[in-house]
């Protein structure tokens, strides 16, 4: 009798007594306690509401697919005017479909320019080449985009800046380089505007 009460009495020592397995989870948890307090969640930047609602405005205003685009009379305006634009700088001309010929894909791309308060500014619809069906050495040779740097401009403003200069903004519409092909090129009749009675013919690059 006396034996199992010592043995009790131990067991119940022994359960009060903090382990080793005990401590290392406790040392853990005020590790992970002090590692979370000093994490700094300042963000990198700040953002106005205009700016978070441009981002929204963008997401809501810009079609993601010419069905969706042509629902709205604004942006089909918008693709008459990039068309418009085409044909009167003589870009391109409507002829039969050649034989063996690599016919180029085109797709409309859609973007929203919007003003400073977030509003809408205007529409805008641009006509390009699907670059993945254009093989190099037969439908081009190099590639550039003619868009200035930011270092250069920066060091123009700077330039006008001390020598009082007078500098103007404006906003180009659509900009053609007037560059002459040597290659055969041929793209397919964009989307939504397919000459009636003339759907196997494609445009010849100019």
């Amino acid at each position: 009798m006396d034996e199992g009460i010592t043995l009790q009495n131990e067991l119940s020592q022994s359960l009060d007594t903090p382990t080793q397995m005990d401590e290392g989870i406790t040392l853990q948890d005020e590790g992970i306690s002090e590692s979370s307090q000093a994490i700094d969640h300042t963000p990198n930047k700040w953002r106005s509401v205009n700016e978070i609602m441009a981002q929204c405005n963008i997401c809501i205003v810009e079609p993601e697919s010419f069905e969706e685009a042509d629902l709205d009379e604004s942006w089909r305006n918008a693709m008459k005017a990039e068309l418009e634009m085409i044909e009167k700088n003589n870009t391109w001309k409507l002829v039969d479909r050649p034989f063996g010929k690599p016919i180029i894909g085109v797709k409309w791309v859609y973007k929203t320019k919007l003003n400073l308060d977030g509003s809408v500014q205007k529409n805008k619809a641009r006509l390009v080449a699907k670059g993945y069906s254009q093989k190099p050495g037969i439908d081009y040779n190099e590639t550039f985009a003619p868009v200035a740097r930011l270092d250069t401009i920066r060091t123009l403003i700077a330039l006008a800046a001390q020598k009082e200069w007078n500098l103007y903004q404006l906003d180009v519409k659509s900009a053609f380089l007037n560059g002459v092909l040597k290659e055969e090129v041929y793209v397919e009749q964009p989307q939504g505007f397919v000459k009636e009675n003339e759907e196997i013919r494609v445009y010849r690059v100019l």
